[in-house]
């Protein structure tokens, strides 16, 4: 059955359904402002931009100039205006080496501010993937009235039991930021925030890739600083999962038992086993029941004594 898409809200309390119209220029409120006065705004979602990508996008502004006004609101002092929506074009701006640029000027509040900022950022297809899930993430909480880790409980819970307020709301801000669905990005995205921090600040400080990223977050804990190394000099997804398998050899762990242990450390993770849905939740079940009959009777616990002290399990 498909879902009734959510009305969109055209206040500017809600802009998810009117940031087109209010970033559309006109004679009337477009203004040019010296470069000077403007500054980017401190609770910018978007943290990385690339360089190659910035400097590219200078050359196009040197020789077409810029063709969409950057979205601004007033300082509080009134000497000058914080950037809603166009940093990136602020900074191409500045190598371009133009003195003034086109700008719309708008009233908004913080919020306000955060939220024209993430919705034109996640429009963006060379958004970083860690950018998109936080970006995503810090949306979804704006729109709920809820903290980042209360927004990423709801977004999972929903897989189970979808409550139609926070579906709408996600329904809504997935129209908008791409073709990929609330369910696929809580189901596939959203357990990135769970990689190892060092894997994370890589990502944000040194432009980590993804694909790389996630054969690094998978590893062995000791083994993961040598392959954050490898992955940041250069090395492929497919030479680190080389070197992976080449050190589990060495340290006397062969390839069954690395998989075996990856097997392990997810199926403990009831985080993880609360997250499936009903359709996977049957899948895994029927997977474990498909277990031969000496694997099942190895599993078992043993019967405890009369002298044993009783076992604690620690979740």
């Amino acid at each position: 059955m498909t879902r009734k898409r959510p009305e969109r809200r055209g206040d500017l309390s809600g802009l998810l359904g009117s940031v087109q119209e209010l970033t559309r220029p006109s004679d009337s409120d477009t203004l040019s402002v010296p470069l000077t006065q403007i500054a980017p705004y401190a609770g910018q979602p978007r943290r990385s931009f690339a360089d190659a990508d910035l400097k590219a996008l200078a050359e196009s502004i040197r020789q077409k100039g810029i063709l969409q006004p950057l979205l601004v609101r007033p300082t509080a002092d009134g000497n000058g205006y914080e950037i809603a929506a166009g940093e990136r074009r602020y900074r191409a701006s500045l190598l371009a080496g133009l003195t003034e640029v086109p700008v719309l000027v708008r009233d908004f509040t913080d919020e306000q501010m955060l939220e024209v900022g993430l919705v034109e950022n996640l429009q963006r297809e060379n958004l970083s993937v860690l950018d998109e899930v936080e970006g995503k993430l810090r949306l979804i909480a704006l729109r709920l009235g809820a903290t980042l880790p209360e927004a990423r409980q709801r977004l999972i819970g929903n897989l189970r039991n979808e409550e139609p307020g926070d579906t709408a709301v996600f329904s809504e801000i997935f129209a908008m930021t791409g073709r990929e669905t609330w369910q696929s990005f809580a189901k596939n995205k959203v357990r990135i925030l769970q990689w190892p921090e060092e894997v994370l600040a890589a990502m944000r400080e040194r432009g980590l890739a993804y694909s790389l990223a996630a054969v690094v977050a998978a590893a062995p804990a000791d083994l993961r600083p040598g392959l954050l190394e490898q992955a940041l000099a250069g090395a492929t997804a497919q030479q680190l999962r080389a070197s992976l398998a080449g050190q589990g050899s060495q340290s006397g762990t062969s390839g069954l038992e690395q998989e075996v242990n990856g097997v392990t450390r997810q199926l403990g993770r009831s985080r993880w086993i609360r997250g499936l849905d009903r359709k996977q939740q049957a899948e895994l079940q029927k997977w474990l029941a498909a277990r031969p009959a000496w694997m099942k009777q190895a599993g078992e616990p043993e019967a405890p004594t009369p002298t044993d002290e009783p076992v604690v399990w620690v979740d």
